[in-house]
């Protein structure tokens, strides 16, 4: 085993094809969790991402053994540095760039997709790894990336229901109403940090809701008893929690 790790890290036909199907492989592992939650940044996507940052990196491993080898000559003629490690740090510049565009303001002031944008930055570190031929490197950071992004979100999700802090989103029939949810709100004990209105009456047929940043009292801190409460209210149409 320790020999064909030895061979596969040197640089040859064999070597570059395992690398670049063990970067497309880790891309897509991380990209199917993804995709199958319909994310920005899906299978594909994360495919080509890996692949594209092997590539990088074998091409700059080429390059500096042809420097080396058949082209010293020229190398040494020219009088130029070349520093490989340049390729990677480009990688993760240009993936920047990628990822910025997959995070996106929703409504409610939500903003989504920062798993996306920090799996696919992890998903060229991981093709980077792959094209460097440390594969080891490359399975241990796969299995803990997917443990993070796809097996520690209900354990997420569970943690921030059980916060004292909660953000709500009320859609009511009157604006008159805003004065007996905050009355219902606070005769929890919950304290009301800030209401922010976002429509009203006049802007259509549309209901006024608003948005509301609450912390709840220690002895009633049941994020579904707070909604509850709020969504018993008759001039209450909707409620829900808001989740980042």
């Amino acid at each position: 085993m320790k020999a064909v790790l030895l061979y596969l890290r040197e640089f040859n036909v064999l070597s570059v094809v395992v690398r670049m199907l063990l970067a497309v492989l880790a891309g897509g592992v991380v990209g199917y969790g993804r995709a199958r939650m319909q994310r920005n940044a899906g299978l594909r996507t994360y495919m080509l991402v890996s692949l594209g940052a092997a590539l990088t990196l074998m091409i700059s491993a080429y390059e500096q053994e042809m420097l080396t080898g058949q082209w010293a000559w020229l190398f040494s003629v020219a009088d130029v540095k070349f520093d490989g490690t340049r390729y990677a740090a480009q990688v993760i510049s240009g993936i920047g760039f990628l990822a910025a565009g997959t995070i996106i303001g929703t409504e409610h002031q939500q903003v989504s997709g920062l798993t996306s944008a920090i799996g696919l930055v992890a998903s060229a570190a991981l093709g980077i790894a792959a094209g460097a031929g440390f594969y080891e490197c490359v399975l241990i950071g796969l299995i803990l990336l997917v443990i993070t992004m796809e097996c520690m979100k209900p354990l997420e999700v569970s943690f921030k229901r059980k916060l004292q802090n909660i953000t709500i989103f009320v859609e009511f029939y009157s604006i008159d109403d805003v004065g007996t949810i905050s009355d219902t709100v606070k005769a929890h004990g919950a304290q009301i940090f800030d209401i922010d209105i976002e429509r009203t009456e006049q802007e259509g047929d549309k209901l006024p809701s608003a948005i509301m940043t609450l912390k709840l009292s220690r002895t009633q801190s049941s994020h579904s008893a707070m909604l509850s409460s709020v969504a018993e209210l008759e001039c209450v149409d909707a409620v829900r929690e808001l989740i980042s």
